[in-house]
């Protein structure tokens, strides 16, 4: 039997939004349904498992937020991204204070949204029996358990920022990178420094390739951004 497809759900009482919304999850291979309330998406969710909900706040009738408290409330533990128009951090803070998983504000990059939901949707099943320890890819292996970090059987010690990047890279072999998609998924909404990237790729790159200067795993692809090859 082949395996079952990750499905989400999206809810979202705008149209144009709500089609975007599910071409994104379309085109990084995965399933969705849609509805367009808040009372939908509970009747919905007690009728089906869903992998992760992408989730309005601004509906007609019951809001995001309330959706949110329902839910987790109930017990149910299905990943939620918020996915909202609201730039306040209070409501970012606040989402996430009640049990949302994580918080993106509209207009959004449609493959910083698609990483999102992929990474989550695996970060939420490395708890469940039967879920792999571990990502390969090439000589490399990120142990999803313990979060570190291995070339050809021998650890690389890395710096939190170093891990969650080489942990992006290895999630997402052969795709570019920009740096603000970058920016987003390691740093979120945190100010840094425009060279920040630049000085964490070349840390990572000291630590795992031949010959740093001429990179064979982290490329730099020019005028887009990076990419991991193996």
């Amino acid at each position: 039997m082949a395996d079952r497809r990750d499905i989400v759900l999206i809810v979202d009482d705008d149209e144009a939004v709500l089609t975007m919304l599910y071409k994104v999850i379309q085109s990084n291979g995965i399933d969705a349904d849609t509805v367009r309330s808040g009372e939908e998406a509970l009747r919905r969710i007690e009728e089906k498992a869903y992998d992760l909900i992408l989730l309005d706040v601004n509906m007609q009738g019951m809001d995001g937020f309330e959706v949110v408290r329902s839910l987790r409330g109930r017990g149910i533990k299905t990943p939620i991204i918020i996915v909202s128009g609201r730039k306040e951090d209070y409501d970012t803070l606040y989402g996430l204070d009640i049990g949302a998983d994580d918080y993106i504000t509209k207009p959004f990059n449609p493959i910083t949204l698609g990483a999102k939901v992929k990474a989550l949707i695996r970060r939420s099943r490395d708890g469940l029996p039967g879920a792999s320890e571990s990502i390969t890819a090439g000589p490399f292996r990120y142990d999803t358990r313990t979060l570190r970090f291995y070339k050809d059987g021998n650890e690389i010690v890395l710096s939190s920022k170093e891990n969650a990047m080489m942990k992006l890279f290895i999630d997402n072999v052969n795709r570019i990178f920009t740096k603000d998609m970058i920016y987003d998924l390691i740093w979120g909404s945190a100010i840094v420094d425009e060279n920040a990237i630049m000085v964490y790729i070349n840390r990572l790159r000291q630590k795992i390739e031949e010959n740093p200067t001429k990179p064979q795993y982290i490329q730099t692809v020019r005028g887009l951004g990076y990419r991991f090859v193996v």
